[in-house]
């Protein structure tokens, strides 16, 4: 119920006072004016021109009425909240007889009107925020959402997808499992060196270009019947293709289980079991090149031992020939063993002869003649000995002594079994570094091997489609959110 100043302006002068000087209706002043009674009424005006409007719909003198307490009140029984502490009971103003009521009131048919019509607008408005919402949503994120379901359903070439996992492993024997490398030889860490070069490798552009040469990667994905999106164009680069082949073939590696994982998509799934099994044969022969090196140097430093050692006997050998040819003597030995056997004969000889010389001085009367004999030949057999013996120690300067040659030989001959033992473990390593190199060290296991499937398995359309959807409602929040924050800053 609208409620109006109940006291005339002439029926209290007291309350009713005209002002001097009262704003001209329509000038800021008179606006504010009309607001600020406003607020003491209890009203809520948004601008000087509403509170205008709210005072003449209670039949309220801007200029000349001061604001009551009744005014107040009223004001609080229409739904505003009051400034007042008490309720005060509103005054009910009734019709009679089907009367209009008096100048400045509304009726409660007009009222209910008002707030049927600000309902309907209230409605319009969020009707029409909806329907823009929902015309939004539906050009950013329906329609695109529509083109790329559209695009996967309908139009999208199926492909096959060919899953492969293989693992790389070492031959080495338990020489280095001691330390870090003994706890870590059972895991894929172990090889995950070798692991990762296979991995970049497959991944290269090496790798397209062999598998292009050998089955023709890029002309697989040029032909015509491919759509638009995924069909490589005839005039593609090498950047072009090896784009394509990143996006269709896919390797992984996990350093927990050492595991690399294949995948290959292509149109047909004979091509992608034929491309696998390339890429396989490739990494088996990456795999030998990584341990040729160490193989190869083997091989190089054993054959290098094996000719400095046989040359060391060789050499050995002819010092041994040499001296025996220089000195005159095939055996130190066997000349020292023929010499003091001449001397000892000689010395058994010599103590027989003293021994009849002595006998025959011990008779009375000794032959001279026979003991002079004796004497001179005891003297002969002495110098005999005293010249052999010099023979073997030297003594002689014209002659070199038995015990220097028998010395070189010794050391030539020692020389000659050094280098001869030399040569035998030279050639055990040589045979060693022959096994170990025609022994493969490193080997490319295949866990699952590439089965092509009987259905296609690409394009995921249900999947890419609730994909896109995502994707352009991201969009959608990220950029109007964006906005509305821009646009408040700026308001502000």
């Amino acid at each position: 119920m609208t409620m109006t100043n109940s006291n005339p302006p002439d029926s209290n002068p007291l309350v009713n006072k005209t002002r001097p000087n009262s704003p001209e209706p329509g000038t800021p002043a008179y606006k504010r004016m009309a607001r600020r009674k406003a607020v003491r009424m209890g009203l809520n005006p948004t601008s000087g021109e509403d509170a205008v409007r709210m005072l003449q719909e209670r039949g309220f003198d801007i200029t000349n009425d001061r604001v009551s307490m009744l005014d107040a009140t009223g004001a609080a029984q229409e739904g505003t909240t009051p400034n007042l502490p008490a309720k005060v009971k509103p005054v009910a103003v009734t019709e009679s007889g089907g009367k209009k009521p008096p100048s400045g009131m509304i009726s409660e048919a007009e009222r209910m009107a008002d707030i049927k019509k600000i309902q309907r607008s209230i409605a319009r408005r969020r009707q029409r925020k909806f329907l823009l919402v929902t015309l939004r949503l539906l050009f950013f994120v329906g329609i695109p959402t529509y083109l790329c379901g559209n695009y996967y359903f309908n139009y999208a070439t199926e492909m096959y997808e060919v899953q492969t996992e293989m693992v790389i492993q070492k031959a080495d024997g338990g020489g280095g499992g001691g330390g870090l490398g003994g706890l870590l030889a059972g895991t894929g860490l172990a090889n995950s060196e070798d692991s990762t070069i296979v991995q970049g490798f497959l991944t290269s552009r090496e790798a397209m270009l062999k598998l292009d040469a050998e089955l023709g990667f890029i002309a697989h994905f040029q032909q015509d019947f491919i759509d638009d999106i995924q069909r490589l164009p005839e005039d593609s680069t090498l950047e072009d293709a090896y784009v394509k082949y990143k996006k269709y073939i896919n390797i992984g590696f996990d350093p927990s289980e050492g595991v690399i994982h294949m995948s290959v998509i292509s149109i047909d799934p004979a091509t992608g079991t034929a491309f696998s099994l390339a890429l396989i044969r490739f990494a088996e022969e990456r795999v030998d090149r990584l341990s040729a090196p160490v193989r190869e140097d083997q091989m190089r430093g054993a054959f290098t031992s094996y000719a400095k050692a046989e040359q060391g006997v060789l050499d050995a050998q002819q010092s041994v020939l040499e001296l025996q040819q220089t000195r005159g003597v095939l055996s130190a030995d066997a000349e020292i063993s023929a010499q003091m056997s001449i001397i000892g004969n000689l010395e058994s000889l010599l103590e027989n002869k003293r021994l009849n010389l002595a006998e025959i001085n011990a008779n009375a009367q000794p032959n001279s003649a026979r003991a002079n004999a004796l004497s001179a030949e005891i003297g002969r057999l002495a110098d005999r000995i005293t010249e052999l013996r010099g023979n073997l120690i030297g003594t002689n300067n014209a002659t070199v002594s038995l015990a220097r040659i028998s010395g070189e030989l010794r050391i030539a001959e020692s020389e000659l079994t050094m280098r001869q033992v030399l040569l035998q473990q030279a050639l055990t390593q040589l045979e060693t570094a022959q096994i170990e190199a025609n022994r493969q060290t490193r080997y490319l296991s295949l866990g699952v091997s590439p089965i092509a499937p009987d259905v296609p398995t690409h394009p995921r359309k249900l999947e890419n489609t609730a994909l896109a959807f995502i994707v352009f409602l991201g969009l959608y929040i990220f950029v109007s959110l964006t906005i509305s924050i821009l646009r408040e800053q700026l308001s502000a």
